[in-house]
Parts: C-alpha cells; structure tokens; sequence
C-alpha cells in the first residue's frame, strides 16, 4: 500500500495550523469544564472534531483517519478501562461485606487527621500503585479509599489527581523511562537518573502543595512535620534509586520508605488538634451535589453520609482481614509488572495484530524525526500481563477469602460493567482521539509550535511535555510523542538533549491531573461521574502552575553554572536519535 507522509504546516502558516490542531482538544476541554455536557459525549464530539481536522485539514486518507480511532478506542479499553473495570469491582466486594469500612477505621485508627490521612493515602500509598501498575490504577485506588473515608467527592477526586504527580515518570516500573529511551537513543538509566535530578524537589513540594489546597495555609502549617517526613523520605529515596540501582523500582521504593516514614513518625507526633472536616477549605460544591448515589459504588458518596472514624469498634483480627484483598492487589499487581513475569507469560498469552491499512503507511518525516520513519500500528494484545488482569485475579481471590458465592461474583461482575459504562465509552474515546491526532501528525505540529522558542525552550519544551501528557493521558505515550523531538531540538540550540529529554518526562507528570481519561477515572471511583467538569476546573490551575514551577527549574538546569552540574554528561560515543 502507498504511504502517506505526516504534514505538520497544511496551511501554510505555523499559526493557523497549530490552531486548527488545537481545536479538538480545546473543545474536549471547554465542554467537561462547563459542565453542561456529559463526559462520554464531549468525548464523542471533540473525536468526531479530531476526525474532521485530521481528514480536512491535514489531508489524513479517511481510511487511514478511521482505522487509527478504531485502533485508540480499542488501547482505551485494553489497558486503561481493563485496570478500572477490576479494581472497582474489587472495592464494591469489600464494601458489599463491610470490610472496607473496617479499613477505614484502621486507617483512622494511625491518624484521625484528614490531612495524614491524605498523606498516607494519595501521596505515599498511590505512589505504590503508580510504581507497580500506573494507567489510572492509583487514581482508581486512591479515590476509592478517600471517598470511603468520608472525604467528598471532589476533594477525594482532585486531591488524588494533585497526589498522582511526581511519581508518575517512574510508573509502572519504569515505562515511560522506556518509552524515552526507545525514541531518544539515550540509554535508560541515564534518562532515569537524570529525571531523578529534577523531580525530587517536587516530590518535597507536592505534599506541602496537596494539604495547602486541602485545608489551607495555616492548616498545612500546623502539621509540617509529617508532611516534610513523607515528602523528603520520598524524594530522597526516589534520587538514591534512579541515580544509584534503577529506574525500573523507583517508586515501588520511595512509596515503601514514605509509608514507613510516616507511619513510624506518627506513632510519637500527633497534631495538637485534629482536622476531622472532610471538605475542601472554602466553598466545596460536592457537598451539595443532589440524586441518589451511583448503585453501589461505595461508601461515602453523594447522597451517603460520611463513615465516622472515632474509635475503632473492629478487632485486630478483623482489622487484618479487611486489609487482606489490597494486600494481596499490592503484591499480584507487583508481580503483574515485573519484567520476569512478561516474560513468562507474553510469549504464550499474546495475540500481535498488525492493522492492516495502517501499520507502517504513515510516515514520520522531519523536523520531528531526523529522517523518514513509518508508524507501526501493532495491537498487541498481552491479555495475560495486563495489569488488569492482575487486578481481576485479586479481585477473584479477595472475592472468595471473603466468602462471596461464584454465581454471586459473576453477578457483581456485570453489575459493574454496567455502572461504569459511561465511564468506559468515555476512555474509549479519549485514547481514540489521543491516537488519531498522533497518527494524523497533528499533536507533533502542537510540539513544533513549542519547539520554536528559542533561548526559552527549556521552559516551553518542558510544557511540551505537560501538554503531551494532557493531550494523551500517558506520560509514556508523551515520552515516545515528543521524545525525539527533544533531543533534536535540544541539540540544533545547543542545549542538553539528556536534560531536554528528561524534562518532557517530568513535565508530563503535571499533565497527568488533567487529561481527561484521569478525571474520568477519578469521578468514577468516587462516583462523582457527570461533574468532570467540576474536577477539572479544580486542578487545572494546579496543574499549569506546577508544571510552569518544573520549567523554570529546567531553565536554571539549562543557564545557571550551579544547576548545570545537575545535568549528565553522556559518553562521547552517544548513539544517534531514531
């Protein structure tokens, strides 16, 4: 079949065709703010505008436009909608029997606080789930615990996606580090020590950062202490093990050494006063949010009242007990993401289906690439090392340790499929119109409009990154985006292309709270469905702001003699870009 070359200027004119580029994600963005139209038709419609724009605009052939939606709407559901669908599934069983608010109060049972617990919760325990699985799972979590502990929705929302930041470049061991290193040519230790050298600062601001917004400056104040334990613990660890072991476990052991930390320090420092509101600090519209709760996705959600968490009433036995199914989802989703295990069971339980009509028809061609490379189109369907397969096979253990019936399990099943099938056709969406406008070139003429800042590129490229991550929803996926795209970049300024490559990865991490399928992710675990719009307008600003704090540092990095000694040398024999 012929090729077809990406066309990153159809207009002739940087302006107006990077403005005919954004067009699809500012009104995707535009309508979930407003929210005036449901998540899973603003999906709809803003792929239906992609469509437009990739055919109409950039001259994409409509069966290459067609094939490339098909190919995302089927990637929404295998990875990201598998990881969901499971681990709610898994939080419904433990709230049917009532052990998951026995681990609410086991959780209120080391700090009473809201403020500890949010530390404990989204930051430390999400990072686990970020290191050891990502695509949503921690968010998932996370959201699901909060909303149990009588947090309200949009704070258990938006506060686990402020949470889900910084250990977002190291996720599901070590992806989007891989993902880097397979665009850039830059060996991935190197690639992950050297973003081990930017996002730690952050890892120490982000907890400050998340019980400022919580419950205000002078809330944040009053309990210093453990989050300045829980952030340096983390951070120190995460710039110890992706600059000296891996970057494959980073998470999986800053999240461990933070929840020690935290832990062991609370046993001998409590607030003087216990913050026991469950609301954001000033107005909180979820407090008001009217109509029955969604059927049965938990405790806690609107139209619930909050758990109390005073003192405990359960036993120590039964305390264990309820900790048993997230126990045993830590350590099969552990399992799930090691490196041994795929390569067990990927050579047997994979089914590699290269599209046809689309793999290796469209051709990458400069600037974006330093020469003329096609984009594969390979579904690879590894059904067995997904991590929601991991996660239903807790489910399953969990289901049965906690007694439920096989025919009732099955039940549960469907039942959750149909609670969360907006949510599903909402992702499905999303990943279709995140792989389009790649595939149609369309996301490497919004990096090329970056790209052309000179003396500030540091900066811009940085948000180049944020914005990759915003557009689709991976800081993987952003990584292999923009990647090259970097280095070439950084390179023709005379810039560090390890620094610049670095910095699409950690300023991707701030676009994590804001792409789409993550707010989707996170009103479904909450049961906030239908008030994305509400949760973006909240962490929008967090996001931007964040991200603009991560490019300035790159920019020191970059000019001032002081930081550049943070920036890795390579070897004189680097390898060339792809």
């Amino acid at each position: 079949m012929q090729t077809w070359n990406q066309v990153y200027d159809p207009f002739g004119s940087a302006w107006l065709s990077t403005l005919a580029a954004s067009v699809p994600v500012i009104a995707l963005l535009a309508m979930i703010a407003s929210g005036r139209v449901k998540a899973h038709i603003a999906a709809v419609i803003a792929l239906g505008l992609a469509m437009l724009v990739a055919i109409v605009g950039f001259g994409m052939p409509t069966d290459l436009a067609s094939r490339a939606a098909i190919l995302g709407m089927v990637t929404g559901f295998f990875p990201i909608g598998w990881i969901i669908l499971n681990v709610i599934f898994l939080y419904r069983l433990t709230v049917e029997k009532g052990w998951f608010a026995i681990l609410q109060q086991s959780v209120a049972g080391i700090t009473a606080d809201r403020r500890l617990q949010l530390l404990l919760v989204a930051f430390a325990f999400g990072a686990f789930f970020e290191g050891a699985g990502g695509f949503g799972t921690p968010v998932a979590v996370t959201g699901a615990i909060l909303i149990g502990l009588g947090f309200s929705p949009l704070a258990a929302s938006g506060l686990s996606l402020i949470a889900n930041t910084a250990p977002v470049a190291f996720g599901a061991l070590g992806a989007p580090i891989q993902g880097l290193a397979s665009v850039t040519g830059y060996p991935p230790e190197i690639l992950g020590a050297m973003i081990g050298r930017q996002l730690p600062l952050f890892s120490l601001i982000v907890p400050f950062w998340l019980i400022w917004v919580f419950a205000g400056f002078r809330g944040m104040i009053r309990v210093w202490p453990p989050i300045l334990v829980c952030g340096a613990s983390f951070a120190v660890a995460q710039f110890l093990i992706s600059n000296y072991v891996n970057p494959w476990i980073v998470d999986i052991g800053a999240s461990i050494a933070s929840m020690l930390a935290l832990v062991l320090f609370l046993k001998v420092w409590q607030p003087r006063e216990i913050w026991t509101s469950p609301a954001l600090r000033g107005h909180d519209p979820s407090l008001a949010v009217a109509g029955p709760r969604p059927v049965a996705l938990g405790a806690g959600v609107p139209g619930t009242p909050p758990v109390h968490i005073g003192a405990r009433t359960a036993s120590q036995g039964d305390i264990l007990w309820a900790w048993v199914p997230w126990v045993i989802l830590s350590v099969v989703v552990a399992i799930w993401g090691t490196g041994w295990f795929k390569g067990i069971v990927n050579p047997i339980f994979t089914w590699k289906y290269e599209v046809p009509g689309l793999h290796n028809v469209i051709m990458k061609v400069p600037p974006v690439v330093s020469k003329p490379v096609p984009e594969g189109a390979v579904f690879l369907f590894t059904y067995m090392s997904y991590t929601g397969t991991g996660v239903l096979i807790a489910a399953i253990i969990s289901g049965l340790i906690m007694r439920f019936s096989p025919v009732r399990l099955v039940t549960a099943y469907f039942e959750t499929i149909w609670a969360l099938r907006y949510s599903l056709i909402t992702i499905s969406a999303m990943l279709a119109l995140g792989v389009l406008t790649r595939y149609a070139g369309v996301d490497a003429t919004l990096g090329l409009a970056f790209a052309g800042t000179g003396i500030l590129y540091p900066f811009f490229g940085t948000l180049l990154g944020w914005l990759g991550v915003a557009l689709t929803g991976s800081d993987t996926a952003s990584n292999v985006l923009f990647g090259g795209l970097q280095r070439i970049t950084a390179e023709q300024l005379g810039l560090s292309g390890v620094l610049m490559a670095a910095a699409n990865s950690s300023g991707g991490v701030m676009g994590k709270m804001i792409d789409a399928q993550s707010i989707v992710v996170a009103s479904t675990a909450t049961g906030y469905f239908g008030q994305e719009g509400k949760i973006l307008r909240f962490v929008f600003w967090h996001s931007i702001a964040l991200a603009c704090l991560v490019g300035l540092f790159v920019m020191l990095q970059a000019y001032v003699p002081f930081f550049q000694q943070m920036v890795i040398d390579l070897p004189a024999a680097a390898p060339a870009a792809h």
